[in-house]
């Protein structure tokens, strides 16, 4: 994760502050959105997070989503924290979430920019090299966060962990083998396995099944 912090003043002593701006995380999983924040007089009647923004209009807190529906727990106004945990993440669910607060002062409303931009991707193997050397990559579609161990499987069976997304081995003449990845931490999500065998491709999607 991310170790920068995005502060956002606004007038009259209004800030938000985000302890990261961007995370990469997989599909399956579950996210904690953080950030504080401060706001010049009055009392907080209405806080939430939104991620649609058009001029004139007034977002859509997310908890009225249908999209989100069972998958939220955001606790409110609660010691100006305003943590966001998102369950079951869905690669739709990639955006720039935002939060907003609003007070019962005249023009009491403020949205804290730039927010968290989130992206949520799947694991995929993708195989390179020769008929004997091959190289395995465990494949994102942004760089997850946190330098994660990836964990190898062959036949179902742990093989490998490495901070490396790659993973490189040698094939015999007779052989059918599947390979799959996933992330240490999160052993539950793999990626889908690949078939590798000397034998036909039909025969090979059929031992996989």
């Amino acid at each position: 994760m991310s170790n920068c912090v995005s502060v956002v003043l606004g007038q009259d002593g209004w800030s938000v502050t985000y302890t990261t701006q961007s995370i990469c995380t997989l599909k399956g999983s579950t996210v904690e959105l953080t950030c504080s924040y401060t706001y010049p007089r009055g009392k907080v009647t209405t806080t939430f997070w939104f991620t649609k923004m058009e001029a004139g209009i007034e977002p859509e807190d997310l908890g009225q989503d249908p999209e989100y529906a069972g998958r939220l727990e955001y606790h409110g106004v609660k010691k100006k924290d305003c943590t966001l945990r998102i369950t079951d993440l869905r690669e739709r669910d990639s955006a720039t979430y935002r939060f907003r607060l609003l007070t019962d002062q005249e023009g009491g409303k403020y949205s804290g920019s730039p927010g968290v931009t989130l992206s949520v991707t799947g694991l995929q193997v993708k195989v390179t090299g020769g008929h004997q050397d091959k190289t395995l990559t465990c494949s994102t579609t942004c760089t997850l966060t946190d330098n994660p161990t990836y964990i190898w499987y062959k036949n179902g069976q742990h093989r490998d962990e490495s901070t490396s997304p790659q993973y490189k081995y040698s094939v015999s003449n007779d052989y059918v083998d599947s390979y799959s990845c996933a992330v240490k931490g999160h052993e539950d999500l793999h990626s889908p396995a690949v078939c590798e065998c000397s034998f036909n491709t039909l025969y090979c999607v059929l031992v996989s099944l």
